[in-house]
């Protein structure tokens, strides 16, 4: 079921990065405090590669992550790492050992840390739509940057939204 949710989530992503060519991409924009659609998702993917590249090691340091700028300016190249992550996230849950850049060490399992990345993903997808509130030739899925959460609530209590 979570990486199904992750898969979907990136979906959307993967789809709305479709809509875009580079130019687009890589605009700084206000409403990010002028960073780029481009730096938000690469730092959703590079949270995920983080997590599945150390994955066997059974250590993640999300401050270590790389910091790829072909990701952040190629809309082609953040489309294939996402469907690399895509296709990478079925793995038996285990434990796991979260380090942050003070050295605090932190117990954790796998699906734990995907839930995280699956809520951080979101978190930053709904940054991205609202940067986007303006732009009348993207189509966005009504879900986009919405957790899978509110989206059971707000069909529990038969509410519309965009």
């Amino acid at each position: 079921m979570l990486q199904n949710d992750i898969k979907s989530t990136l979906g959307q992503l993967t789809n709305l990065l479709n809509q875009l060519d580079n130019a687009k991409y890589t605009r700084s924009n206000a409403q990010l405090g002028i960073a780029s659609i481009g730096e938000h998702t690469r730092h959703i993917i590079e949270m995920f590669n983080c997590l599945l590249i150390n994955y066997s090691a059974g250590i993640v340091n999300y401050d270590a992550r790389e910091r790829n700028k072909l990701i952040e300016n190629a809309v082609d190249e953040a489309v294939i790492e996402i469907e690399s992550i895509k296709n990478n996230l079925d793995k038996p849950n285990k434990s796991l050992v979260l380090i942050q850049a003070d050295k605090s060490v932190i117990q954790t399992n796998y699906e734990r840390e995907l839930l995280y990345n699956l809520e951080h993903c979101i978190h930053h997808q709904a940054l991205i739509k609202v940067s986007l509130f303006d732009a009348t030739d993207l189509i966005l899925s009504s879900h986009f940057g919405v957790a899978p959460s509110t989206i059971a609530y707000r069909k529990k209590v038969n509410l519309e939204y965009n």
